[in-house]
């Protein structure tokens, strides 16, 4: 039996924007249905928004998205605002609950990703070498979701 796992984006209307985004930095393919093509009538407020998204590349890439419908509650917000993602003393200090890590097999493959990825972040920790990898970076793009690229270390076991 083979198990796949793919990372699932919640937006409040961003969901076709950001995965717009991810097609432009990943390549493949795009696929949106909207609300209104699922029968919602066009002129409530949520039809033209994604009910179902998903990018998905050749070299194996893929993350799916939608928009939370705007009668949905908002997450309940933490008695103290978690602080933004950074790297100290080659630690990770977060109050985020996951990170998204995308892995590549070369420097140049994720170091092309990151440049992209990188439009219009707040780049956490720069790509580049590191301790455990032969590249490394993270960043917080500009819809909010934190991402970790990384080069597979070659194991020496």
């Amino acid at each position: 039996m083979a198990i796949t796992t793919t990372t699932h984006l919640n937006f409040r209307g961003d969901a076709r924007a950001a995965l717009e985004f991810y097609r432009t930095v990943f390549g493949g393919h795009l696929t949106t249905v909207a609300y209104g093509d699922f029968g919602m009538p066009k002129e409530m407020p949520d039809a033209d928004r994604i009910v179902f998204g998903q990018v998905t590349a050749d070299n194996g890439f893929t993350v799916m998205a939608y928009d939370v419908p705007s009668q949905a509650p908002a997450a309940a917000a933490p008695a103290a605002a978690p602080a933004a993602t950074t790297r100290e003393h080659g630690m990770t200090l977060t109050g985020e609950r996951f990170f998204v890590s995308v892995r590549g097999e070369t420097v140049e493959e994720v170091g092309a990703l990151w440049d992209r990825l990188a439009e219009g972040a707040d780049v956490i920790e720069k790509y580049g070498p590191s301790q455990w990898a032969p590249g490394f970076g993270m960043l917080t793009d500009r819809f909010g979701v934190t991402w970790i690229l990384d080069v597979a270390a070659p194991y020496n076991g």
